[in-house]
């Protein structure tokens, strides 16, 4: 069986009856149930088959590559999905109704109620999809794995260029052709390579700023593979640094270790927030971290679970968050350090393998 058909029939346990089918369009989830990625189409789930509907851009690619399900190309979407429903004998339609837009349910809805097919817009598909998807199986570690690897190389390689008198940008440049070189297909999300000052801006662009010595440099990033990001953050000092950077750095790092050892399923994840941010606030600099401890990382950069004070997610193994916590001393400087960790029952596999300790360059 493929992985991709027994992701689809553990999703076909949340069809209640044969009457009952699940409408996707989120590019995301289709990849994600078909390992087919393209940018328009659907895919139609009754109880006893799957279907994945392309245009003639894709038909080829999609047989080919699709699995799991049965390839069909449209001309008109509504009305091969109509087609199907009538042949099944569909008479109610569930839609993500996360992504779906507002627009786009008023042409669903108006399509499928003249034709006698209900459509139902509650949470139910939604929370369906996010119930299978925050549990990362073989396959998707594989690949989480292969992200961060490539990314480590990445880190490694353009530290050579984190030197007084190179600009941010010339940094993120450098990364994104080292990531691609060495197989991402992109890079997870704008990279974060800032210095000095604006090292306190916890998402702050790349310009044209020039390193200096005595600088932090901060790096955020992350790359893609197969659809799989990865994330990690490291912040280094330019040829010297300060004690007062040194003790921030080391409070940093004592509150991410702190939080990292208390990750295990069956602990909340607003739990693993309080632990770094408990640290934070007894060094006295509380105000200084104002965003989370983490977030779930997979398809998407940012998802399920997310580790906050209002974090209701209970942890499970297999899930994968990361753990970021950080000081930012407005216009002066700041510092964070993040990995992104598989939970385990017992504890959690780091996907990072670098050090974390102060590294001067």
């Amino acid at each position: 069986m493929s992985i991709h058909l027994n992701r689809l029939n553990k999703l076909k346990e949340s069809i209640q009856d044969k009457s009952q089918a699940l409408l996707i369009t989120n590019e995301i989830n289709i990849y994600y149930f078909s390992g087919f990625q393209h940018s328009e189409g659907a895919m139609l789930v009754t109880m006893d088959e799957a279907y994945l509907l392309v245009d003639f851009r894709y038909i080829e690619a999609a047989k080919k590559i699709a699995s799991g399900c049965k390839v069909i190309m449209f001309k008109s979407l509504n009305n091969s999905i109509l087609e199907l429903l009538k042949a099944h004998g569909i008479k109610n339609i569930l839609i993500e109704n996360d992504t779906v837009t507002l627009s786009a349910y008023h042409r669903i809805n108006k399509a499928f109620s003249e034709a006698g097919v209900s459509v139902c817009s509650d949470d139910s598909l939604t929370k369906a999809i996010l119930d299978l998807r925050i549990i990362k199986d073989e396959l998707e570690i594989e690949y989480l794995y292969e992200a961060q690897k490539i990314t480590e190389k990445a880190y490694l390689d353009v530290l050579n260029y984190v030197r007084p008198g190179v600009s941010e940008r010339t940094v993120s440049i450098e990364l994104e052709h080292l990531m691609k070189k060495y197989g991402a297909s992109h890079v997870s999300f704008d990279l974060i390579t800032i210095t000095g000052t604006k090292t306190s801006l916890p998402h702050g662009v790349p310009s044209k700023d020039i390193i200096k010595e005595g600088d932090f440099f901060t790096m955020d990033i992350g790359s893609l593979f197969e659809g799989y990001h990865s994330d990690m953050t490291r912040t280094v000092a330019v040829k010297s640094c300060s004690d007062e950077q040194r003790r921030i750095y080391d409070i940093v790092l004592k509150a991410q270790l702190t939080a990292l050892y208390g990750v295990k399923a069956g602990v909340k994840a607003a739990d693993i927030d309080k632990l770094a941010r408990d640290v934070i606030t007894d060094a006295g600099y509380g105000e200084a971290f104002g965003h989370s401890t983490g977030h779930g990382v997979g398809l998407n950069i940012h998802e399920e679970p997310f580790v906050s004070a209002k974090g209701d997610k209970t942890l499970s193994e297999n899930m994968v968050i990361t753990v970021e916590p950080g000081i930012y001393l407005e216009n002066r400087f700041g510092v964070r350090i993040e990995d992104m960790v598989l939970v385990k029952e017992n504890g959690f596999e780091n996907f990072a393998t670098l050090s974390k300790e102060l590294i001067i360059v």
